[in-house]
């Protein structure tokens, strides 16, 4: 009994976490300009934010069935596309920066 509780609260976790990293992928994408994704040769912001968006929504649907087995799976469908993103895209756009807020250097003001 208690170990299906410890069960319980890690697939919650685990839940939570993969929704966190979709959400992060998905506000990141649809922060960066649309020229970056062009200029960093990968596919278009509107691909992007549609992969990640998706991936977010079904990292939602995992977290509040716990730990059975369809979440497990939603929890793996929306992690994945974001970790691709995070791990590769991510790092190809950054160095065009975010939209108005500058040239995503971390130089300092002058």
């Amino acid at each position: 009994m208690i170990i299906a509780t410890i069960q319980a609260y890690l697939f919650l976790a685990l839940a939570v976490v993969a929704f966190g990293l979709a959400a992060w992928s998905l506000i990141d994408a649809a922060l960066r300009p649309a020229s970056a994704f062009l200029s960093a040769d990968k596919r278009s912001k509107g691909f992007w934010c549609l992969i990640t968006g998706g991936a977010t929504l079904l990292a939602f649907l995992g977290v509040p069935s716990g730990g059975t087995g369809g979440a497990l799976l939603l929890m793996l469908l929306g992690a994945v596309p974001a970790g691709v993103y995070l791990a590769d895209v991510r790092p190809a756009v950054a160095r065009y920066g975010k939209g108005s807020r500058g040239g995503g250097s971390n130089r300092g003001p002058w």
